[in-house]
């Protein structure tokens, strides 16, 4: 039986080893496929060959393909992002995009460890694009993202038997320690609403301050409202999506949910429900009827970033301490708590799908009179009688 390895003799003297060997049929073409390989030695060529022929056999082998890895994420994603929120199927392209950037014209089978490390060091140091000075580096929570898709992407792609190994996996992401969220006391959320009394959207920044997401504000109509009943029902959010804004349903099953109302804030919607009223008489063919609760003079729902911004400036001038709007959802979660009610009712009230995660990611203990109770909770504890 003649050996399977030829031995090649070059026009320059030189000596190289070369096999022919059956890897079975394309799954795409359904034809038998044959790969020529070439070695500087025989070792070298019989120890590929075997492995080869055992990956055939073992249906692991991966073949040649030319498909680069920019090519691979548009059928990555295509898959990836069908049925999700058009908001998460921006989170995905928003975090792959560095990658499409850096590596996307690298084969898909040619891509490393080193590739992966360098696209990192990049981010790390030079590839923020937006949400700050352009050129300089991105926090560890972004790159950790980026890093977290194309992991999932090549974990894909290698049970497709696209590649061999998910060479992502081999690189260690940075280390990312969570910013503690501010959040307001009592008091200051008094001082706000006290501020806000005559504003025209009292309602909404109550609202806001009842722990509801702001696409939830935004979103909210009043067919939503029974203000008979005192009750309100979250069934939609009004968010922003790529410079657009969208109207979508809530993430997750437990974000549909219907909250009681208490007496502050049925009134505050009650005398929102009046002006809306005085103001589309005034404003006749003019006023857009949208439906919606948070609206302008002319009734047209507000801009999402508008209602950041202005939540803001009553804040400023209510001489609070400086939060961002989503910080007000963290304050009224934190105080319920620190009211004494169960994180099971918090985390429900939240829209959460896991207590858990209520209490770990929006209870906070950060004000001088937290810690004083646990000051005098010890105190009596071991108070000597």
């Amino acid at each position: 039986m003649s050996d399977p390895i030829r031995k090649i003799e070059l026009k320059d003297g030189r000596v190289r080893y070369r096999f022919v060997v059956d890897v079975g049929r394309d799954p795409e073409t359904g034809r038998r496929t044959q790969l020529r390989r070439t070695f500087d030695t025989l070792r070298e060529a019989r120890a590929e060959r075997s492995r080869m022929i055992s990956e055939t056999s073992q249906g692991t082998f991966v073949r040649p393909r030319k498909l680069t890895v920019e090519q691979y994420l548009d059928q990555y994603l295509e898959g990836a992002t069908r049925n999700v929120r058009p908001s998460t199927k921006r989170s995905y392209n928003d975090a792959l995009a560095p990658v499409r950037a850096r590596l996307g014209a690298r084969k898909l089978q040619d891509l490393t460890k080193a590739d992966v490390e360098g696209l990192v060091t990049w981010l790390e140091t030079s590839g923020r694009k937006r949400g700050g000075k352009a050129g300089t580096g991105l926090g560890a929570r972004s790159i950790r993202l980026t890093l977290g898709r194309l992991t999932a992407a090549l974990e894909m792609a290698q049970a497709e038997g696209l590649v061999a190994r998910n060479v992502a996996k081999l690189v260690t992401p940075p280390r990312y320690v969570p910013t503690e969220r501010e959040t307001w006391s009592a008091d200051e959320v008094q001082r706000f609403l006290g501020e806000a009394a005559d504003d025209r959207l009292h309602a909404a920044w109550r609202l806001s301050l009842y722990g509801l997401r702001r696409g939830e504000v935004l979103g909210l109509r009043w067919e939503d409202l029974d203000l008979e009943a005192g009750t309100l029902s979250i069934r939609r959010a009004r968010v922003l999506v790529e410079g657009q804004v969208l109207e979508q349903e809530p993430k997750t099953r437990n974000g549909v949910r219907t909250l009681p109302l208490d007496d502050e804030l049925l009134a505050a919607l009650h005398a929102l429900k009046l002006s809306q009223k005085r103001e589309r008489l005034a404003a006749g063919e003019a006023y857009d009827a949208s439906g919606h609760v948070v609206v302008d003079e002319l009734g047209a729902p507000v801009h999402p970033e508008w209602y950041s911004d202005e939540f803001g400036r009553v804040a400023k001038r209510a001489g609070v301490k400086r939060i961002v709007l989503h910080e007000g959802r963290h304050t009224a979660l934190s105080l319920m708590e620190k009211a004494g009610v169960p994180i099971s009712i918090v985390s429900r009230w939240a829209g959460h799908y896991d207590a858990s995660f209520t209490y770990r990611q929006y209870v906070h203990a950060d004000h001088a009179e937290d810690l004083v109770q646990g000051t005098t909770a010890l105190g009596k504890l071991y108070k000597i009688n």
